[in-house]
């Protein structure tokens, strides 16, 4: 399951979404965290549903896919739609069990919740997806730009979250070899109490942060080797060019936007 998760990884393709600029990807995804807020009723997350749906056709993914990437998302996904159920209270009361009771207010803003937060991973998740770490970082550092003339270290904060996130997939596929390795030694990760479980994660954790503080090591290496100096002197392969296509897609996520404000309630 950890080799299949899709936080962090990039397929690279010829879609639509792929073509687009990575400047636009991130202010889409940025609007749309915003315009999901505008959903109040089933028709608005109706239409939410659609578009997500939508970008997913166009970027040349599967939904299941996508979704057997996010299975580990799930929990938490379950913990906040619980949470909502049973702590949130108002109109009829649909179970009464003596000291919790569930109530149609409770389970409506919990499935509304629920979601939002699988329509913000899913959008993430298609950024990622379709943009290499390269490009999210120009992009990043290109639309935090102003931020320089307040003396923010931009290219470098860029740079940090693009290896951050490059990497969370390369920690993935180690976290399941040692698993693999420990257990073919027999040790067992889901038997025993709480305490026990915990125990048995340790020689897991040991040789992940050793693997974790080499690659890190090899790569400043490498980085210093090819003169590496931050932002001095820094020159770009590959060029952020801004089309028509993508002040199209930021036109149409502003109607969407505009259409979710015309059928709330």
């Amino acid at each position: 399951m950890l080799s299949s998760m899709l936080l962090g990884r990039y397929i690279p393709g010829n879609s639509m979404i792929h073509r687009l600029d990575p400047r636009s990807k991130i202010l889409t995804v940025i609007l749309f965290m915003i315009i999901v807020f505008f959903a109040n009723h089933w028709l608005g997350y109706g239409l939410l549903i659609l578009f997500v749906l939508s970008m997913t056709k166009l970027a040349g993914l599967s939904i299941r896919f996508l979704f057997n990437g996010l299975k580990l998302i799930f929990i938490l996904l379950i913990f906040t739609f619980l949470m909502h159920l049973f702590l949130t209270k108002g109109g009829t009361v649909l179970i009464d069990g003596g000291f919790f009771t569930i109530e149609s207010e409770g389970l409506i803003t919990g499935v509304y919740i629920t979601i939002r937060l699988i329509l913000l991973v899913v959008i993430t998740t298609l950024m990622t997806l379709t943009t290499s770490p390269i490009e999210l970082t120009d992009a990043i550092e290109k639309l935090c730009r102003p931020l320089k003339a307040l003396k923010v270290p931009v290219h470098e904060i860029a740079m940090m979250m693009s290896i951050s996130l490059r990497f969370i997939p390369t920690l993935m596929d180690e976290t399941e070899k040692i698993i693999k390795a420990q257990s073919a030694r027999g040790s067992t990760f889901m038997t025993g109490n709480l305490k026990q479980r915990i125990n048995a994660l340790v020689p897991i954790f040991i040789p992940l942060f050793m693997s974790a503080f080499k690659r890190a090591e090899e790569m400043a290496i490498a980085m210093e080797v090819r003169g590496y100096q931050g932002e001095e002197g820094r020159t770009h392969y590959r060029l952020l060019s801004w089309e028509t296509r993508d002040t199209m897609a930021l036109l149409a996520l502003v109607l969407f936007g505009a259409l979710l404000l015309f059928v709330r309630q």
